[in-house]
């Protein structure tokens, strides 16, 4: 393998850890995928040390083959020290210390950035975002995250939190966010959102039969809610239009705030891309300033599962993305 540039990156999710060797062109060399153990820190960072050693050996690498390791994580985190803070899907975890322990394990450079960050670097660098100077990365799912690439850099700020779209304040004084505030994005829009609404509007009395019933035996989750809108249940249907009209407004703030040639829009929710997504996109574009709208598309992401794990692999490889 001398002479190739190879790096491994790690998507780190709360049930799973998949994990990839690839070369610069993006090709995938060999995988490690498993659930994600849930007992406390060192059985985490055995875990994570040992996926790596697994894809490197289905690759049939050795360590002086591997430029680098990055891994995605989910926040809050301190990026530069590679240290998970308080990951709330990963119970005993706080203070987590991802890239110390691993680089004195596999005795190589290792990188530790936030999930949806290495996910925006993914769909830039090998999805969607191709060829594009300036892209937004949303993704729409259990939560709403999303990245910023800015002249092929990703933009974290002084503090290292910049991107953090779903928790741009859309309806202050409204729905409660996980995070304690009120009005995010998140808490509007996400699937967790719309469940919410539809198990709030069954608890009070105030849904159609039909949601009842698509309610009755099973947890109303979001893909329930958007079957029984797609049937024509009139509570359903007036859950969605809210999201829609949200995401709309969602994305004319990104247009506004940084005027991107392309917003890649993945996740979970984007199955329902004709629902949820493509109407806000239109939206946002009939309402925003005529420039920001005219020079942007909104496109659905490629990466599909592989994002966090293509994005940790190309950050491995290129470093100076971070801006």
């Amino acid at each position: 393998m001398s002479g190739e540039r190879i790096a491994v990156g790690v998507d780190l999710g709360g049930t799973k850890i998949l994990t990839i060797a690839m070369d610069a062109e993006g090709k995938v060399l060999g995988r490690s995928l498993h659930p994600t153990p849930h007992e406390g820190e060192d059985v985490a960072l055995h875990a994570l040390a040992t996926s790596v050693e697994e894809a490197m050996r289905s690759a049939g690498l050795t360590q002086g083959d591997v430029a680098g390791v990055a891994v995605g994580a989910p926040g809050p985190m301190d990026p530069d020290a590679g240290v998970l803070l308080e990951p709330p899907n990963l119970p005993g975890c706080q203070n987590l210390p991802i890239r110390s322990y691993l680089q004195e394990r596999l005795k190589m450079d290792v990188r530790v950035e936030n999930d949806a960050n290495v996910a925006a670097i993914g769909e830039y660098r090998f999805g969607a975002g191709r060829g594009v100077a300036d892209m937004v990365y949303v993704t729409v799912s259990t939560g709403i995250g999303g990245g910023v690439m800015v002249a092929g850099r990703l933009m974290r700020g002084a503090g290292r939190t910049a991107g953090e779209i779903g928790h741009m304040v859309l309806a202050h004084g409204q729905e409660i966010c996980p995070c304690g505030r009120s009005g995010c994005w998140e808490a509007i829009c996400s699937g967790t959102a719309i469940a919410h609404r539809a198990q709030e509007a069954v608890a009070a009395g105030r849904a159609s039969p039909g949601l009842v019933q698509a309610a009755s035996g099973q947890s109303l989750a979001a893909p329930v809610v958007l079957q029984a809108a797609a049937e024509g249940d009139p509570t359903a249907q007036a859950i969605l239009a809210r999201v829609v009209e949200y995401n709309g407004v969602g994305l004319m703030n990104l247009l506004h705030l940084f005027s991107p040639g392309m917003i890649v829009i993945g996740g979970g929710l984007t199955h329902a891309w004709d629902t949820l997504i493509a109407p806000a996109a239109d939206w946002a574009k009939r309402n925003a300033f005529q420039r920001p709208a005219a020079v942007c598309r909104i496109v659905r992401a490629e990466l599909g599962d592989m994002v966090g794990a293509v994005g940790a692999a190309a950050l491995a490889l290129d470093p100076d993305t971070l801006l």
